[in-house]
């Protein structure tokens, strides 16, 4: 999945494989680390050679799923389709500090506020801890859903873990003892795929969803203090008939350091918004990004006709038969091909009664006109000999 992230005076972005780092005050060539040419995964037991459910291992795409920068903006960590979990110092120059490997593909990571480790969850719901200061040790087994993890953040006091699943549900379990639950925040209508702690304000927490909805939470109590609907943007002149009927799912939110802003990216809202006296209006390209654009467009030109049309999301949201027509349809078309498969063994089993029926009468008719042709052949025989053989008394 395509992100982007500031770590301290740079700009981080992921293409593909490859994740592209830029200095935003100083001219040269972009940092780019590649997965595709990355360290292997080393086959040294049994065990390596196995995937997560025991069958032969899946080779992975190298693929970049998830980046993360620390709150100090001086480590950045990454993990890809190969299961990869690559840290980093950023600086000049960038210095790749190890490279380890997660049980099962991961879906986020986040550093912990001390940066002392990073916290990643993965597809099956669980979450491990990867150590920072030993950069070698296998990652630790923290805690875990019932379902699919999306989303990962810490509270700034370093006290709690929130972690957001496809089910709707928003976890806030205490860092050293996740077992202990804190509060549940629910109130959206389909997976969760972003949280934001935003800056200056350490109680609240942000949400995104699959459902286009963003909310405002008191995470200690899980009380919800505001919702937003971003797909009411879409009704933008911009905005075809056919984009404002597909679904959008917010993908990311970010703050201003000084916790006064918020920044909400949303899928199939391809221009950036500002927020006035007036309401949301489109923002105008500034001049200080622009060598930051040029930098990572030739990455990005090769990925844009897919942005365009596929969505990262689509496979997460789930099936709705709450259209009791359709549904019931379905049913009578499904009922009536049972009847006519039905008919149509009771048919065939009529069909070969009558057929071994009809073979036994035929049998029946052959031996009873043999019994009888016999019979009468042997009484008129011996009757006529008898006649002819024996003397007639004269008269």
């Amino acid at each position: 999945m395509a992100a982007l992230s500031a770590c301290g005076d740079w700009v981080v972005s992921t293409c593909d494989s490859k994740l592209i780092a830029v200095h935003t005050e100083q001219a040269g060539e972009p940092f780019v680390f590649d997965c595709s040419a990355a360290e292997k995964k080393p086959k040294d037991t049994e065990s390596d050679s196995k995937g997560d459910d025991g069958g032969a291992e899946e080779t992975g795409s190298d693929q970049i799923l998830a980046v993360a920068v620390s709150s100090s903006g001086r480590l950045v960590a990454l993990t890809d389709d190969s299961k990869r979990i690559v840290l980093f110092h950023c600086g000049s120059p960038w210095q790749c500090i190890s490279t380890r490997w997660a049980v099962r593909r991961c879906s986020s990571l986040v550093f912990s506020q001390a940066e002392d480790q990073v916290l990643v969850a993965d597809k099956s719901g669980d979450v491990y801890s990867f150590s920072v200061g030993e950069p070698q040790r296998a990652g630790e087994l923290r805690l875990g859903h019932l379902s699919m993890l999306l989303a990962l953040t810490t509270s700034p006091d370093n006290r709690f873990v929130i972690s957001a699943d496809r089910d709707e549900k928003i976890r806030v379990s205490h860092l050293k003892s996740p077992h202990n639950i804190q509060a549940f925040c629910l109130g959206h209508r389909e997976f969760v795929s972003c949280l934001l702690i935003p800056a200056a304000h350490p109680d609240w927490l942000l949400s995104g969803s699959g459902d286009g909805t963003v909310i405002l939470w008191q995470y200690e109590s899980g009380r919800e203090l505001q919702r937003w609907d971003i797909r009411d943007l879409r009704e933008a002149p911009s905005i075809t008939q056919e984009e404002q009927e597909k679904r959008s799912a917010i993908s990311r939110i970010t703050s201003s350091p000084d916790g006064r802003h918020v920044a909400v990216q949303c899928e199939r809202a391809p221009t950036v918004y500002t927020h006035t006296q007036d309401g949301w209006q489109c923002d105008a390209e500034t001049a200080a990004l622009n060598p930051v654009t040029e930098a990572i467009k030739p990455y990005w030109e090769t990925r844009q006709p897919l942005a365009a049309v596929e969505s990262h999301y689509q496979h997460l949201y789930k099936v709705n038969f709450g259209n009791m027509d359709s549904y019931m349809e379905k049913k009578r078309l499904r009922l009536e091909q049972q009847k006519k498969k039905s008919n149509n063994i009771n048919n065939n089993n009529k069909k070969k009664k009558r057929r071994r029926s009809a073979g036994r009468t035929s049998e029946t008719k052959e031996d009873r006109g043999e019994d009888r042709g016999e019979d009468r052949g042997e009484d008129r025989g011996e009757d006529r000999g008898e006649d002819r053989g024996e003397p007639q008394p004269s008269r």
